[in-house]
């Protein structure tokens, strides 16, 4: 056999052993493991701003104007199933020293580690595990520039672009005898100079040196004569029993507030005017609100300010409507099989459960009782259990939620919160009674120390503006749960009780409004067992539901 016969059959050999063994590599992929920010703080972030888009692997979060987004500290950057950070080196001021980990406070982290970063801009960062996620995160920051003069009107006009800012002021005030009380062209930590306080003549544009950590801009300001009245601007916000008014007003002036139901005829429109009582307008600098209560719903109603014994132009405003809450009886349910649903089989829901996960395993643990608190019809029965068999399970809480049971991921669930609703009501009333267990389950290592304590029921509320419902994830690595301090919640309330009450109480969780954009979606959620969430909870804590209802006063 010839030397190049033999060089033919050990190539030959060697590619059949290279596509032999790239076929294994082929046939063997790596696990799927995802790689999520599940939590995110820096330095000076404002509540309720944080939104996490899973999706779109997006972070984006607001903070206060005293802080320098060009070395902003990260607080706490939590990820999921351990995955390695890469973050963009060109926007850290220690790259070397930024973690390469997770990490859920400064306090977990070696005191080398610099977690400062320039967020001027959108940050770029890598989230591997086996495969590589790719992330952005944006910090928004909004200066609060605000100036205070004798007998403003209204608020300034900013230009950003030029750096320039236009105060209005009545035709009274002389521009060259100005007393300026505040003005703040850089923020609550900008320094301006000269100081401000110190200039009366505004008959012409005056600047100013605006110095923030270390940066310097010069500002114009202009003030001018206004050709409006004591107020101008506003809006109105229509509630079901009140209308809230808001607008600017000429400086040391005081608004009063008339109002009064729309006549049906046209004639003596002038009769029936109402004044609002004092203690219910609120001024603060040159901005007013006022709150007109103990008005009818679906009712258009006119109202105008005062001031100085002159009105101003009428504005009509028409209350919201009265919207019920979707079978808030419990009176209708229908079975399948093992699976209670708390709606009727010929209906469409607006209810839902976790009944779905936990009869993968066992029976459904939230059900229809007769046990009601005037009776008759049905009330709800939550009861939180251990789900399986020979000891191979998860811990269920009983509960029940306005949304969707999307689908059941291995042993978890996978939830849609909230239902679409664009009203505005004050709180939630229900009837309830309930039985507390001793905490004696947890699936989650994380809360082993609630071993042994007293299980307690959560019932709460929210309205937000979010754009669709919330997704519920309850599995460990893949967490994400509704948080009261989401930046689209607009109204909170909850009620929480470790108490155990052998009969039917009433009680009403009031809504407290951050915000009063217009809703999108109700969110209603209760469980026999507050850390359900976790697989956390005592077996036999139970919690009876009737005559559920939103209030509006």
């Amino acid at each position: 056999m010839d030397i190049n016969h033999i060089k033919r059959n050990v190539t030959g050999f060697l590619c059949c052993l290279f596509f032999f063994v790239s076929c294994i590599e082929n046939d063997i992929p790596y696990p799927y493991r995802e790689g999520s920010i599940t939590d995110f703080l820096v330095e000076g972030q404002l509540d309720n701003t944080l939104e996490i888009d899973k999706t779109k692997g997006m972070v984006t979060v607001e903070v206060s104007d005293a802080v320098d987004l060009a070395a902003l500290r990260i607080k706490k950057l939590t990820v999921t199933n351990e995955a390695e950070v890469r973050i963009d080196s060109a926007a850290c001021l220690d790259y070397n020293a930024f973690p390469r980990i997770g990490f859920s406070s400064l306090d977990s982290l070696p005191k080398s580690a610099d977690t400062r970063v320039d967020f001027s801009s959108s940050v770029s960062l890598i989230l591997q595990t086996y495969q590589e996620y790719p992330w952005k995160i944006t910090v928004n920051q909004t200066i609060e520039r605000a100036v205070q003069v004798s007998n403003q009107v209204g608020e300034p006009v900013i230009d950003l672009a030029n750096r320039e800012m236009v105060v209005y002021v009545a035709k009274e005030q002389h521009l060259d005898r100005i007393t300026v009380t505040k003005m703040q062209l850089g923020g609550s930590v900008g320094i301006v100079v000269p100081d401000p306080t110190t200039v009366t003549d505004f008959s012409r544009p005056c600047s100013f040196e605006v110095t923030r950590f270390g940066v310097t801009e010069t500002w114009k300001v202009t003030i001018l004569h206004t050709e409006g009245g004591a107020v101008s601007g506003g809006e109105t916000i229509a509630m079901a029993n009140r209308i809230i008014v808001t607008g600017m007003i000429q400086e040391g002036k005081i608004p009063v507030i008339e109002y009064r139901e729309k006549s049906s005829s046209q004639t003596q429109v002038d009769d029936g005017w109402q004044t609002l009582p004092a203690s219910s307008v609120t001024v603060n600098g040159t901005s007013f609100t006022a709150t007109i209560t103990d008005l009818n719903p679906s009712t258009t109603y006119v109202y105008r300010v005062v001031v100085d014994d002159i009105a101003g132009e009428e504005a009509e405003c028409k209350t919201a409507a009265l919207v019920s809450l979707t079978n808030g009886s419990f009176d209708n349910w229908h079975q399948d099989g093992k699976l209670w649903n708390p709606w009727l089989a010929t209906g469409v829901s607006f209810w839902d459960t976790g009944n779905k996960g936990a009869t993968t395993l066992g029976d459904s643990n939230t059900i229809p009782t007769d046990d009601t608190s005037n009776g008759t019809g049905k009330a709800a029965k939550l009861e939180s259990r251990f789900v399986g068999v020979a000891g191979i399970g998860k811990f269920a809480a009983g509960n029940i939620f306005a949304g969707s049971y999307v689908r059941t991921d291995g042993t978890n669930g996978v939830l849609s919160f909230g239902r679409p609703f664009e009203t505005y009501p004050t709180g939630l009333k229900f009837k309830y009674k309930y039985t507390s267990a001793e905490i004696n389950k947890s699936n989650d290592s994380d809360y082993n120390y609630l071993l042994g304590r007293l299980d307690s029921c959560h019932i709460y509320v929210a309205l937000s503006d979010k754009a669709e419902p919330y997704e519920i994830k309850t599995k460990k690595s893949e967490r994400q749960l509704f948080s009261k301090n989401d930046k689209n919640v607009i109204a909170y309330g909850e009620f929480i009780s470790a108490k155990t009450i052998s009969g039917y109480e009433e009680y009403t969780i009031r809504l407290d409004y951050r915000d009063y954009r217009k809703p999108k979606y109700l969110v209603i959620v209760a469980t026999a067992s507050k850390y359900g969430d976790y697989f956390t909870g005592g077996e036999g804590s139970t919690l009876y539901l009737d005559e559920m209802e939103l209030t509006y006063d």
